[in-house]
């Protein structure tokens, strides 16, 4: 089973911090100066609604129809999660349509080329998505920053225990019925 991050909407406070981090996370060589509006691109993201705020972001799914649909074959499970190969990606958006969470998006991202007088900018079309900061020692840091605990990565064994316990309820929630 892949690896995955849920957010849980009752403590989740729409502060956006995980957005930030993600990006900061993601950023090459930590080099802020040139982060601003144009490129700010995490791969969560808050959504806000009346009563309720939450994070969305990849669910790292067992049979990943965003790699299904890939023609380039850029995305593919690694380890645990599943990956984009930003050599591979052409920008298609096919696993944009394919995403049944919506959370697939191609972004453009700048290419400097040349020194000096020669400098030409060029950007490329990419797919990104959470990758679940699979370079950081310290595992996906939108569940490291968040204020109140609203993230949290999901493995096998969270996934069991997660399924022991809705069992655990239901039994006992049957036999309540029973009892009356």
């Amino acid at each position: 089973m892949n690896r995955f991050i849920i957010a849980d909407p009752k403590k989740c406070i729409g502060c956006r911090t995980c957005e930030v981090a993600c990006v900061m996370a993601h950023h090459p060589d930590g080099d802020l100066d040139s982060l601003d509006v144009g490129n700010f691109s995490p791969r969560i993201h808050v959504i806000k609604g009346y009563n309720v705020s939450t994070a969305v972001v990849c669910r790292q799914c067992e049979d990943a129809p965003c790699a299904n649909v890939c023609p380039n074959g850029a995305i593919s499970r690694r380890d645990d999660f599943i990956y984009v190969s930003q050599e591979k990606c052409i920008g298609c958006k096919t696993c944009v349509v394919a995403c049944p969470y919506g959370t697939m998006e191609v972004v453009n991202r700048a290419l400097p080329r040349g020194d000096g007088a020669l400098a030409v900018s060029a950007t490329k079309a990419e797919a990104n998505k959470c990758d679940l900061c699979h370079t950081r020692d310290g595992g996906p840091a939108c569940v490291e920053v968040c204020p109140t605990e609203a993230l949290r990565c999901v493995d096998p064994r969270a996934m069991q225990s997660m399924i022991q316990e809705k069992r655990r309820r239901a039994a006992l929630d049957t036999a309540a019925d029973l009892l009356f």
